[in-house]
């Protein structure tokens, strides 16, 4: 059983840009972490490039004075089943906009990066690039709707994080690695001092990987 039932349509949204600026432009999906809201991430994108247009979208679920997309791993709510309806949510969302712009790309914080990364797994030819920001990706067993083995390391992603980030724990970290290494294009960086959260040498690094791999291909 999922969540879906309990999802707001559509989702709230908010945009870097008027309406009218948006169209034509590759269009940047910001996916919030756990607790946080559509706000959360705004203050990245002011320092990415102005070449995109960026959606922040609202997690569907309520927590606390936030929202999230699933139930915490830890949490004896959890299922894979919730990660998938809340995949299916936002690439709704996406679907219903992309046609304004020529390519979509992904960008996660914390379970943001699950989302984007169960995404790509699902739509492994929809998107142009995916950023995980002190993320994980989920362990999807051989669960058919995760398209694993149609990517084949040509997708560029960009993952940022700690090693002494407290949040995110050791076997995701470890699932994770083996996951990026054999299915996509890895850029990975590691920082100190950052703990769980974002600083602005990564910040200045993603604009650098957006540049390159999205803007100038």
């Amino acid at each position: 059983m999922t969540h879906a039932v309990a999802f707001p349509a559509p989702p709230i949204v908010l945009w870097s840009q008027p309406e009218e600026e948006r169209a034509g432009k590759p269009l940047l999906v910001l996916l919030h972490g756990y607790g946080a809201n559509e706000q959360d991430l705004l203050s990245v994108a002011d320092m990415l490039p102005r070449e995109f247009a960026v959606a922040s979208v609202r997690a569907p679920l309520v927590s606390g004075a936030g929202f999230t997309w699933f139930p915490l791993t830890a949490s004896i709510d959890y299922s894979l089943d919730a990660v998938k309806a809340a995949s299916g949510y936002a690439l709704d969302w996406i679907d219903s906009v992309k046609a304004n712009h020529p390519s979509v790309t992904l960008l996660g914080f914390s379970m943001g990066m699950a989302m984007a990364t169960t995404m790509l797994r699902q739509r492994p030819a929809d998107f142009a690039a995916v950023v995980g920001l002190s993320g994980f990706a989920v362990d999807a067993d051989s669960d058919p709707s995760f398209r694993d083995a149609e990517l084949d390391g040509t997708v560029p992603m960009f993952w940022g994080r700690d090693q002494q980030d407290p949040v995110i724990t050791p076997d995701k970290i470890d699932f994770t690695m083996g996951w990026v290494r054999k299915h996509v294009k890895l850029t990975k960086v590691l920082y100190t001092g950052m703990w769980h959260g974002i600083n602005q040498q990564e910040v200045g690094h993603v604009s650098e990987f957006l540049t390159h791999e999205v803007l100038n291909k």
